[in-house]
């Protein structure tokens, strides 16, 4: 086979090629896990209703899913035979986007709540996974956003915000107050908790 000569015009079309076949591999691969990695993420979340809601069985309706005001995120209910779970967002957490699924009962009171989702930095954001379960620091399990002010203490709330990390603690309780606001208010475009609070920008202490 003849050697091809080492052009400029050769080299690009050699490099070309191999980027087209890497491509199409990866697109491949893409298509290849997509129905598995769906699988996998519609089991966690069938999971995470009957852990919210204390459930070992939930039967779960259609789900509704609202846009938020933002335009970014959305909020999607799931009414089930144990009460509501709630799925929301709020998309001014120190890292971004934070998605918890918190669950009601039929009076409005928390029974449990994971998150879903989060872009904040490990060991002090990540803690919203902990710090806000019944016994701990920041307990809102048993309350209801109805009789309970649902904010940090910084901000005049009940709720005491995990240490250094205020922002991500805003976040969050503002995503738990706009499931509730939404199932509470059957307000089909979630614009009551939507709106940021208290947001003072991305310190790098996130407070």
């Amino acid at each position: 086979m003849k050697k091809l000569k080492s052009t400029w015009y050769n080299m690009v079309g050699v490099l070309t090629l191999i980027a087209v076949l890497a491509g199409a591999a990866l697109g491949y691969v893409n298509e290849m896990t997509k129905g598995p990695i769906e699988q996998i993420k519609a089991q966690q979340l069938a999971d995470g209703i009957k852990a919210v809601l204390n459930a070992d069985q939930v039967k779960v309706e259609e789900p509704n899913v609202i846009p938020n005001s933002d335009g970014k995120t959305e909020t999607v209910i799931y009414r089930t035979d144990k009460g509501v779970a709630v799925k929301a967002q709020d998309a001014n957490g120190f890292g971004g986007t934070l998605t918890v699924l918190v669950g009601f009962d039929d009076k409005g009171s928390i029974q449990g709540y994971q998150v879903l989702e989060s872009s904040e930095t490990p060991g002090l954001g990540a803690k919203a996974s902990f710090w806000f379960q019944k016994g701990e620091k920041g307990d809102i399990i048993g309350k209801n956003p109805a009789q309970n002010k649902l904010e940090v203490s910084k901000d005049g709330g009940e709720i005491d915000a995990i240490t250094a990390s205020t922002i991500t603690s805003r976040a969050f309780l503002r995503a738990v107050n706009l499931a509730y606001s939404v199932i509470s208010n059957n307000n089909e475009d979630a614009q009551s908790g939507a709106s940021p609070q208290h947001h003072d920008g991305k310190e790098a202490n996130n407070e």
